[in-house]
């Protein structure tokens, strides 16, 4: 045991001696400078580091003990050459209104570098520590002017875009991908924070003047590709493809990015710009794979901007794609959207449950299975056939524990309960997909937990929740129209009961698909006035304001919508998206 006491008390002194830095920086923190100034002291005296020097020196000039600040540094400056403590003194000349010395101090430091330019790297740190801006900006450029090998860019974007001056700053970081093309990325992310969606945007206007004329110059690719990220920023997806063609062209290998940008667009609801490069890809593509993927997204878009009239010639499309490459594994994916179609669509659910049986005779992996009996089970559903559809769906949590997949069939077990009035299993499914991996089925399950909950003690039948329940299987089945009847029936029998703003809430997004729009805004504007305290206003508003910001036109209401829940609901999950698109309409430089 002897023979571990000396590795016990090192243990045990470290862990004091990291207590009493703790404590000695929770004084300089809370502006306790004496009791800091002790600390420091001994720490110094035990350990004269310079980074405990430079706290020491830190806390004697919060106390405007200046004299007792340059003595410290002047004795270290007797044994240390180090340009950081010529920094130190003329910092603390300045401190005292001696600017003229303080100068002359930093320019001592400054000429340093020219006897050895590694000393940068403190010069600068300590500049920029002492928001010496100018002077740190000096002292990069003159590293890089001793050594070309030398590359602060970085350093000198960061310290740019600290004084404003964006176009510098975008200089510097489009300087250093040329040196570094990987660091792409990296600028991406950096250049996030200084443009919006708003393309006029000084900070937008900038950076594209820069990259046209780096195009013009010097046409690498890296160019094109940051002003196509440009464009998407600004959800110009149009432009944003006119620079990917460019780099196709240039390098004709895959056409992945430009199926990204395609779908990026769909999913923004740009589905006019979809069509367009998905009709690209189309034309392009040499591969089987990419042709399917195409294919299979310009059918989606073409489904849901569809009107009766066009269905025949969707039909023809999807029946012209099965004879072109088959009904095998390779066109699973095609399938499945088939079967939706023809479900969902043509109202066939006989015909699309048969081909689905179809597609479950081929060599299918466990999760392709599990894809076709989601399909299948969903269409079942829309049958009322609830319990054949259960049966599908415990098939995929019996094989496929844990995945996504499963979670997403557990969600659909509770929903199809949630459907037949079983509440109290629903509500029991729904308390475990609470804590699903994936964000979207817990968002999902805590909102129709929350529903059932809420509702099913006020009314021992629960009648008013079967209504509810009803109308929205109608609204999965597409029979809009008496989803909202029967909501209308919910909103005039069970006036003033908690299941009212869901009511309202529910048809407002029904009357949207239905280009109702003075209507929905009257639902709205209802749970807004009526039930502003409730869990349901901050939905109310946001979808308010991008009914109006999307859809109508009107950006000043839309912005009103959204500064009422940056005011009144702090905590919503709308918070960040309503902030930034508030922040957008009111023309603000940055996001």
């Amino acid at each position: 045991m002897h023979r571990y006491l000396p590795i016990l008390f090192f243990l045990l002194s470290t862990l004091l001696h990291a207590q009493d830095i703790l404590l000695i920086e929770g004084y300089f923190k809370k502006g306790e400078f004496e009791k800091a100034l002790v600390g420091y002291q001994q720490l110094y005296k035990r350990n004269p580091s310079n980074s405990y020097l430079l706290q020491l020196i830190k806390t004697h000039q919060q106390l405007k003990q200046y004299g007792e600040a340059e003595k410290l540094i002047k004795e270290r400056m007797a044994i240390d050459k180090t340009p950081m403590l010529l920094i130190e003194l003329g910092y603390n000349h300045q401190l005292q209104g001696d600017t003229e010395a303080a100068k002359n101090l930093y320019d001592d430091a400054l000429a340093k570098i020219d006897e050895n330019p590694n000393y940068v790297y403190a010069v600068g740190r300590q500049l920029e520590e002492h928001s010496l801006l100018d002077q740190a900006i000096a002292a990069y450029k003159k590293a890089m002017a001793l050594n070309p090998n030398n590359n602060f860019d970085i350093q000198l974007a960061q310290i740019y875009a600290e004084q404003g001056r964006m176009e510098d700053m975008f200089l510097s970081y489009l300087h250093f991908i040329e040196d570094k093309p990987d660091f792409i990325n990296n600028a991406k992310r950096a250049f996030g924070d200084f443009v919006s969606e708003n393309r006029d945007n000084e900070n937008n206007t900038i950076l594209k003047k820069l990259l046209l004329k780096k195009i013009q110059t010097q046409p690498h690719d890296y160019w094109y590709e940051l002003l196509s990220w440009l464009f998407v920023q600004e959800k110009d997806y149009q432009k944003s493809f006119t620079q990917e063609k460019a780099l196709y062209k240039r390098n004709p290998e895959s056409l992945d990015r430009i199926v990204e940008l395609a779908v990026m667009a769909h999913n923004d609801n740009q589905d006019n710009a979809a069509m367009v490069i998905f009709q690209f890809v189309l034309e392009t593509a040499q591969d089987i794979d990419t042709k399917l993927i195409a294919n299979q997204y310009f059918l989606d878009i073409a489904v849901e901007n569809a009107s009766e009239k066009d269905h025949p010639a969707i039909n023809k499309k999807y029946e012209q794609l099965f004879n072109e490459y088959g009904t095998y594994e390779q066109t699973l994916s095609l399938q499945i959207s088939y079967a939706d179609f023809l479900a969902f669509h043509l109202k066939k659910p006989d015909e699309a449950s048969a081909f689905l049986k179809k597609s479950l005779q081929l060599k299918l992996s466990p999760f392709q299975q599990a894809s076709v009996k989601l399909k299948l089970g969903d269409i079942l559903v829309l049958q009322e056939k609830f319990n054949e559809a259960l049966i599908y769906y415990t098939q995929i949590q019996t094989n496929l524990k844990n995945s996504t997949i499963s979670q997403e069939a557990r969600f659909r077990v509770a929903k199809t309960s949630y459907y037949k009035g079983d509440f109290d299993w629903a509500e029991s499914q729904l308390k475990i997909l609470k804590a699903s991996t994936s964000q979207l089925i817990a968002n999902d399950a805590l909102d129709l937990k929350l529903l059932i909950s809420d509702n099913k003690y006020e009314d021992s039948l629960r009648t008013a929740l079967k209504l509810y329940a009803k109308a929205d299987l109608l609204s999965f089945q597409n029979r809009n129209a008496e989803a909202i009847a029967l909501l209308d029936k919910i909103l005039t029998e069970h006036k003033g009961e908690s299941i009212e703003d869901e009511a309202l809430l529910k048809q407002a997004k029904l009357y949207e698909e239905k280009q109702q729009y003075d209507k929905a805004i009257a639902n709205y504007q209802s749970i807004i006035a009526n039930y502003g305290d409730g869990i349901l206003a901050d939905d109310a508003l946001f979808f308010l304001g991008e009914l109006y910001s999307e859809v109508l036109g009107e950006p000043e209401k839309a912005k009103t919508m959204y500064e009422q829940i940056l005011f009144n609901h702090q905590d919503s999950i709308y918070a960040v998206e309503a902030r930034k698109k508030f922040r957008m309409l009111r023309g603000d430089a940055i996001n």
